[in-house]
């Protein structure tokens, strides 16, 4: 497990995007065990993550599928098993369909204030802002759609776990439980993990303090406070914690 930490736009999340080859590097190469991404084929690439980030996407179709994201042959069971993972159950079985519930509303989306609009209307509307194959989850709030994007992630069992803040909407209960299960899972695959609050990141084996798009410091939580205040990853953590932090 690797963790990035730094200052808000020090380049933290251009380096998830690069992972995820939505960038090309100009300089260097990003390796996958000794391989080039390159020259991997994207759709396969892609096909080995699971990311989730702060403000997750949920398809316009039911809970259930948004767990599931294209994933075939698996069992109900199964499915349920990801969202107790991440303490989702209890919430989705509460909504009016449970799982079947639709994630969020197309129609209430697109048509807030315009009732009257029919379906050919909307969907119309959709095209032009090219939001028909999918539009953000209004219905449910920031901590729920986490995680449904978690139990999502969990269920795929990727070869590499990308989370981009991806507890940031959850309380500190819930996070702590989270973070059990992706534990257990991390043990099966790379995980890198980006988080504002650096309390959240301190079991990674390895940390990289990034600055102005660059690595300024690496290592362990400890050996990079063993490092002194001087540094940056003590900076860090004094600037939020108010305080200088112990070993």
């Amino acid at each position: 497990m690797v963790g990035l930490v730094g200052g808000s736009g020090s380049g933290k999340s251009t380096i998830i995007l690069l992972i995820e080859s939505f960038y090309d590097p100009i300089n260097r190469d990003i390796l996958l065990d000794g391989h080039n991404i390159k020259k991997l084929q994207l759709k396969w690439l892609r096909s080995q993550m699971g990311l989730v980030n702060q403000e997750p996407i949920l398809f316009a179709t039911s809970t259930k599928e948004n767990i599931l994201s294209g994933k075939e042959g698996v069992s109900m069971e199964l499915v349920v098993q990801a969202a107790k993972a991440v303490n989702a159950h209890d919430f989705i079985a509460k909504l009016p369909n449970g799982y079947e519930t639709e994630a969020n509303t197309i129609r209430q989306n697109i048509a807030y204030g315009q009732e009257e609009a029919d379906e050919a209307e909307l969907r119309r509307a959709a095209r032009l802002a090219n939001a028909h194959e999918f539009i953000r989850g209004a219905k449910l709030s920031g901590g729920q759609k986490q995680s449904i994007a978690l139990a999502r992630a969990i269920l795929k069992n990727p070869m590499i776990l990308l989370l981009d803040e991806a507890t940031s909407a959850l309380d500190s209960e819930l996070e702590s439980l989270v973070h059990k299960a992706l534990e257990k899972m991390m043990v099966r695959c790379t995980c890198v993990v980006m988080a504002h609050r650096l309390s959240t990141i301190q079991k990674p084996d390895s940390i990289a303090v990034i600055k102005n798009g660059k690595v300024v410091e690496q290592g362990s939580h400890s050996g990079l406070l063993g490092m002194g205040r001087a540094r940056a990853y003590y900076s860090l953590i004094k600037l939020q914690n108010g305080q200088y932090p112990y070993r």
